[in-house]
């Protein structure tokens, strides 16, 4: 049974990391914004918060530091976006593509560093019941706090006066431009509090889920989690388990090879973007639904004066 709580535990373990970012994609998204950077976000977010533990010692300063270089760079994204007006997808693109080579020119000297010794995390009382400790209750505090989150932030978006402005704005920004909410600086601040979390999602890689830094190790993550955004129908609590969902996908491989499935390891490693791609072409199959479901006005630039 013991290689099965494994199994459960790496998957909540590698959720945790497409939970953050996609939950951060999806305030984007119910903003009007579509952010197509978040691959290299989060891999600039990875370096910076490595390098901060290894200069500082604490993990806090490291999550604050890849929060920080994924807000920055969002910010960038927003000005271009909603103020310059320039295209969102392309932007999107060139953001990843920066991140990419410049996370890689970055953090050539921290290949071979290492992190201080990790602290074994776990729930008093709960962490010694057998199975069940070692498949959930000895994960970092974060695994927990972001199923928190993702249910405060069912909350904040339906049941908040705060939450209907937001996705007024990405539903129909000239109503909510005609009743005076400033559309422009909503659309920013959700823009640089999504680049946060896909920021605290590439720190926790580089930090707790493989404490070390390797060019281009967020490997495709920042990809899936669009994909989730999608997948969820841009409903937080379906992020969550789509989020669970992959990560169990990425986990299976390493769990067959260790079980000694005689499967070549480069179809197991496909196995995480097949089931997206699989997953996508389902949906794409019933466009009503998704249209219902889609903020109206997504991907779409907004002209004051129109």
């Amino acid at each position: 049974m013991e290689p099965y709580a494994l199994l459960i535990a790496a998957t909540l373990n590698a959720g945790t990391v497409l939970a953050i970012a996609s939950l951060g994609l999806l305030i984007n998204e119910k903003a009007g914004i579509v952010n197509l950077g978040a691959e290299g976000m989060m891999l600039c977010a990875a370096i910076a918060g490595f390098a901060a533990v290894v200069h500082t010692g604490s993990d806090t300063l490291g999550f604050a530091a890849g929060m920080l270089a994924g807000a920055v760079m969002a910010a960038v994204f927003g000005a271009l976006v909603i103020w310059l007006n320039t295209n969102q997808y392309a932007t999107g693109l060139a953001l990843s593509l920066f991140g990419a080579g410049f996370s890689a020119f970055a953090g050539v000297s921290y290949v071979q560093e290492k992190l201080p010794e990790r602290t074994n995390f776990a729930v008093p009382g709960l962490s010694d019941i057998p199975f069940l400790g070692s498949a959930l209750f000895k994960h970092h505090p974060l695994v927990y706090l972001t199923v928190l989150f993702a249910g405060a932030l069912v909350w904040w978006l339906y049941r908040t006066r705060a939450g209907l402005v937001l996705r007024s704005v990405g539903e129909r920004p000239e109503s909510a431009h005609a009743l005076g909410y400033p559309v422009r600086w909503i659309r920013f601040a959700a823009v640089v509090a999504g680049g946060a979390l896909c920021g605290l999602a590439g720190a926790y890689i580089s930090i707790i889920y493989t404490p070390l830094w390797v060019e281009g190790m967020v490997a495709g993550k920042g990809w899936i989690a669009l994909a989730l955004t999608t997948f969820a129908t841009w409903r937080p609590g379906r992020v969550l388990l789509g989020a669970y969902l992959f990560g169990g996908v990425t986990m299976l491989q390493f769990h067959l090879q260790g079980i000694g499935v005689d499967v070549p390891s480069q179809f197991l490693s496909m196995l995480p973007y097949v089931a997206t791609i699989v997953v996508l072409a389902l949906i794409s199959r019933n466009p009503a639904w998704i249209r219902i479901n889609m903020p109206a006005s997504i991907g779409k630039p907004f002209y004051p004066g129109s």
